[in-house]
């Protein structure tokens, strides 16, 4: 956020506001609670919860452990698939994946509660910082990761499982990625991310090098040339703009740059927000953004959606989330143009949509909403230099099941790969196989490598 509009201020409520507004919004479950909720479990041989995982955690095999009072045994299940298994445990939609698999669905129309025991396990592990992988011997592999996200962190770690050195680049201040930088803060509060980082980076042999951007300060060919092998995760960095007049008044801000400004303000008061806010777009972005300028003191906030509340990218749950902290929901309306007055933002002109023959039409009829400040969250693209002839599809790196570019040593996953969806659980699953992948490589190659469980 770098313009405000005349109606923008920070400070809008008392101090105790923004500290209960910011609290954890699941805490975690106490002993005896995660005890009756573990016990809901089935414990089905062929989970569909597994399967619905894109890490595929043994879900009925951890929450046994927890029901038998072994929480770090399922912490160590956990991490075996997933090392950030306590972040994807805040933020995975898991309504849309593990619990909506889970048969209690059937039986009760309610699954067990799989989030919430994974971060009871996780947290208790990290807290006692229990580490249960450890390096091999070294084997004098060094790997280049671009990108300190979801997927380059999982792919260091199992890299330096493995016994090969890592050498991590990353362009922002602090580690992390989407992890640090684009999670609504009442999701992960308490500086949870960089708690994760670092008890990640426990194991060894993973040095990460902050301020390094791919195209500025080296290429993929000099990363090619000095390493023996390197995984791009870069995420998604560029941001869909509407184009449309008036995008450029004060006061137009992009959801991404709210969320991860708003993530680093040491307080909150400082965070400046409208009055009257609307945010534009359909998905987490958007509902993180709304929720969270409600949270700041904004008196109305309206998300705008040019489709239905079917086709929102949001979860049933975010968008219940978000109707509880008082934010309207509008749909059947597309962007036409932000009204100003005296160079800030006014108000927006937004146009009906309707379905026809299945395509996305104006109907002609148009209305404003009034608004000081208005969010841009259509989407993110994915937006880098330096990669030279790697093979794209449709704006992302091609890669096959083994992550594996069109570049020989070259590795790529996350958002930045046209593979999967778009969620953390998903880079996590791309950064782990591919570290297994370039592990096997190196012994396809005549050189020794034990994989280590």
């Amino acid at each position: 956020m770098h313009r405000l509009g005349s109606g923008i201020a920070g400070g809008r409520l008392a101090p105790a506001e923004y500290e209960h507004n910011f609290s954890d919004l699941h805490p975690r479950f106490d002993k005896h609670e995660a005890l009756v909720a573990s016990d809901r479990c089935y414990f089905c041989h062929d989970a569909p919860c597994m399967t619905a995982c894109p890490t595929e955690i043994d879900i009925p095999l951890f929450i046994r452990q927890i029901s038998t009072a072994n929480p770090l045994g399922a912490a160590r299940t956990i991490f075996s698939q997933n090392i950030l298994g306590g972040m994807c445990a805040r933020v995975c939609p898991t309504e849309t994946l593990c619990e909506q698999a889970c048969v209690r669905n059937t039986a009760e129309d309610r699954p067990v509660d799989i989030g919430r025991l994974q971060r009871y396990a996780t947290d208790i592990a990290m807290e006692q910082n229990r580490q249960f992988f450890h390096r091999a011997a070294e084997t004098g592999h060094t790997i280049a990761v671009v990108g300190a996200g979801p997927a380059g962190l999982a792919c260091a770690h199992r890299l330096a499982m493995n016994g090969h050195s890592v050498v991590v680049f990353d362009a922002r201040e602090k580690a992390g990625g989407l992890n640090e930088y684009g999670i609504a803060t009442y999701k992960a509060p308490d500086n949870f991310a960089q708690k994760e980082v670092d008890y990640l980076l426990a194991i060894g042999g993973i040095e990460i090098r902050n301020g390094m951007a791919l195209g500025r300060d080296f290429s993929l060919q000099d990363l090619a040339a000095d390493y023996d092998a390197v995984f791009i995760g870069i995420g998604l960095a560029g941001v869909n703009g509407l184009g449309i007049e008036g995008e450029e008044l004060s006061g137009v801000d992009d959801a991404v740059d709210f969320i991860a400004y708003l993530r680093q303000a040491d307080n909150k008061a400082d965070v400046p927000i409208g009055r009257r806010v609307v945010v534009l777009g359909g998905g987490m972005t958007a509902v993180d953004a709304a929720v969270q300028a409600k949270l700041l003191g904004a008196e109305e906030v309206t998300i705008c959606y040019r489709r239905g509340k079917e086709h929102m990218n949001a979860s049933e749950f975010e968008q219940d989330l978000a109707a509880s902290k008082g934010v309207t929901i509008r749909h059947w309306l597309a962007p036409k143009r932000v009204v100003g007055k005296d160079g800030a933002v006014a108000g927006i002109e937004l146009e009906y949509t309707a379905l026809r023959d299945g395509h996305l039409v104006g109907t002609g009829e148009t209305g404003v909403i009034a608004a000081d400040q208005i969010f841009k969250a259509i989407g993110q693209s994915f937006k880098a230099s330096g990669l030279g002839a790697l093979s794209m599809e449709k704006g992302r790196i091609v890669v096959d099941d083994q992550c594996r570019t069109s570049m020989e040593r070259v590795y790529a996953g996350g958002d930045c790969v046209n593979r999967g969806e778009d969620l953390t659980v998903s880079a996590v699953a791309h950064g782990r196989d591919a570290a297994d992948a370039i592990h096997l490589a190196f012994a396809s190659a005549g050189q020794p490598a034990v994989a280590v469980a």
